[in-house]
């Protein structure tokens, strides 16, 4: 079996089955994976049902319809496959287009995961995207919300760009004419929204010393040093996007000035990367370009309205129904920013407790459950980014619980710390479960256990970097 021939196998089921139920998740990597395959199954006329679950579990399999529908699981199932038999789900009844690690089971279920096949920068809408090209050539315009998906599940940090097939969908996106691929452009968030100062001063991979964290440090580089006006004919602030070639060229050589200076042991090179932009959406929005639509499709997520994502991925732009959508997306990303910018900064005033490796913080009950990880992200720009940084918190639904989430750098992960394999050891030698990536990762453990599991996962992560 290759990766190919299990795309085209997939296909092929699709396409044979009457009606279809997607099961996925509600991050942004789920909410396209859904909206790629819900427009390939809808365009053959096929019955088709949408579920979205925060995480498969015994708790969240009840909203699997008990219907003779096909179950496509995408974005998760390969790692809960267990929860599959024992809901007694046949093999011939399931599909499962994923790019976790996958768990061995009795019953041999139909996968498509580029995983196994080293593709480690490949998301499940990335995935999806090749099942959904197979099924018809012309879903090739469905390329641009795998890039979404791809993009939103980090599979371009590392690398600072799509790499392998998940390059040839970006390529395939440009085909379409949805995609506009610019390379050389500076690695940093909010290309098309961010006022210039701050979109610099949100730059911190790398780290910049006198930018990074600093928007005042940001407007001197811009306005006095690089010569470059702030703000148009209007009197409104420039966005990177507005600059020219020639500005963007200035400011860059600039920033690599700040940063071999500083003698930060990070290449400078890291401070170029690839972006996506789509030239079919609107200027000054997060529509525009890849990183903040996905950011957009974790907002309508973590506030538990992944449809409303989803309709912005598939609507008819003419629709009222489209307009609503957007409408309500761009509220609940305000709503969104707002309450993860509380979180840093309660992160930052009540600090972090270090360990050798690690440092972490426990903030209870005090904010949802499905922002912590981001929240996390953000605050370990801020504090020592050579430790990675777990937050633990309760569950709502589930006072039994507790919930981790990791973040780190792709700094810390050249040099061996692995996320995914240190919270999957951890959990499971607590009775909990873990998974994730390299760079960011989560897991869930009985409250009665949480004593002490930061001190676990710190020797694991000692024993990583030794």
């Amino acid at each position: 079996m290759s990766f190919t021939q299990e795309i085209a196998d997939a296909a092929e089921t699709i396409k044979n089955a009457d009606s279809v139920t997607i099961i996925s998740h509600i991050d942004a990597d789920g909410i396209t994976s859904e909206a790629v395959l819900r427009q390939a199954i809808t365009r053959r006329n096929i019955n088709l049902e949408s579920v979205f679950v925060r995480q498969l579990e015994p708790m969240t399999m009840k909203h699997v319809p008990d219907n003779d529908s096909l179950k496509v699981f995408i974005d998760l199932g390969a790692g809960q496959q267990n929860l599959l038999e024992e809901r007694g789900l046949k093999e011939s009844e399931v599909l499962i287009i994923d790019h976790h690690v996958s768990q061995d089971t009795d019953t041999p279920y139909q996968q498509v995961n580029g995983l196994k096949y080293g593709y480690e920068k490949l998301s499940a809408a990335g995935a999806g995207y090749f099942v959904a090209r197979d099924i018809e050539d012309s879903n090739i315009d469905l390329a641009k919300l795998a890039v979404i998906g791809n993009v939103g599940d980090m599979m371009a940090r590392e690398s600072r760009g799509l790499i392998g097939p998940a390059k040839e969908i970006a390529d395939d996106g440009v085909k379409a004419g949805n995609v506009k691929i610019i390379d050389g452009d500076l690695n940093s968030y909010g290309i098309s929204t961010r006022p210039l100062h701050f979109f610099l001063s949100y730059s911190n991979d790398p780290f910049v010393p006198g930018i990074t964290n600093d928007a005042e440090g940001a407007q001197r580089l811009v306005e006095e040093y690089a010569k470059i006006p702030l703000r148009k004919d209007n009197g409104k602030f420039r966005v990177w996007e507005d600059l020219k070639s020639d500005e963007k060229d200035r400011i860059i050589k600039l920033m690599k000035y700040h940063l071999i200076d500083s003698d930060e042991p990070v290449a400078p090179e890291r401070l170029i990367a690839q972006h996506y932009v789509f030239p079919d959406e609107p200027r000054y929005t997060p529509l525009r370009n890849a990183s903040e639509y996905a950011t957009m499709l974790n907002a309508c997520g973590r506030w538990v309205k992944p449809k409303v994502g989803s309709t912005v991925c598939c609507g008819n732009k003419k629709s009222r129904e489209y307009t609503e959508a957007c409408s309500e997306a761009a509220d609940m990303l305000r709503h969104h920013r707002s309450v993860i910018r509380e979180m840093m900064e309660y992160i930052l005033d009540t600090g972090v407790k270090e360990l050798s490796h690690l440092q972490y913080l426990h903030v209870g009950d005090r904010f949802p459950d499905t922002i912590v990880g981001i929240g996390a992200g953000m605050a370990l720009s801020k504090l020592n980014w050579r430790l990675p940084i777990m937050i633990l918190c309760y569950l709502p639904d589930d006072p039994e619980l507790v919930k981790i989430s990791m973040r780190t750098n792709e700094t810390m992960v050249s040099k061996g710390v692995d996320l995914q394999a240190a919270l999957l050891e951890a959990s499971e030698a607590v009775g909990g479960a873990g998974g994730g990536h390299k760079i960011a990762a989560g897991a869930y453990i009985s409250r009665s256990r949480e004593a002490g599991f930061a001190e676990r996962v710190n020797e694991i992560l000692k024993r990583q970097l030794s």
